[in-house]
């Protein structure tokens, strides 16, 4: 019953934005952090942003300063906003909840290719 979905994703130009979104159902969601990462052809999955339950967010470094992680407790879905999106920022996206080693629960994930 536990189910994350992803959307948001696309092609998009160098420079440009996209918003992406996980909805998120079948468990209580503001007990749990959420994070975004992403796996491109060939690479191992790589965390690039999370958010905690009390809100604290991380970022890793090569997308501080143009990416924003947030959530909507009211609504049940984490959102990734990406500016300034650079080809190296192409993957499959994955939303990934937690809240202890035993309570992990993933996504399908949604392409993002940025490309001109």
């Amino acid at each position: 019953q536990v189910q994350l979905v992803e959307s948001g994703g696309g092609l998009v130009q160098p420079g440009g934005s996209l918003r992406l979104s996980c909805a998120a159902s079948g468990f209580t969601f503001s007990r749990y952090g959420m994070t975004w990462y992403r796996q491109a052809p060939g690479k191992e999955r790589e965390l690039v942003a999370g958010i905690a339950s009390t809100g604290s967010t991380n970022y890793v470094d090569s997308v501080k300063g143009r990416f924003t992680i947030s959530r909507d407790n009211g609504k049940s879905t984490v959102y990734l906003q990406m500016n300034n999106l650079k080809p190296e920022d192409t993957a499959v996206y994955f939303c990934n909840a937690w809240r202890s080693r035993s309570e992990v629960y993933w996504g399908q994930g949604t392409q993002v290719t940025v490309s001109s």
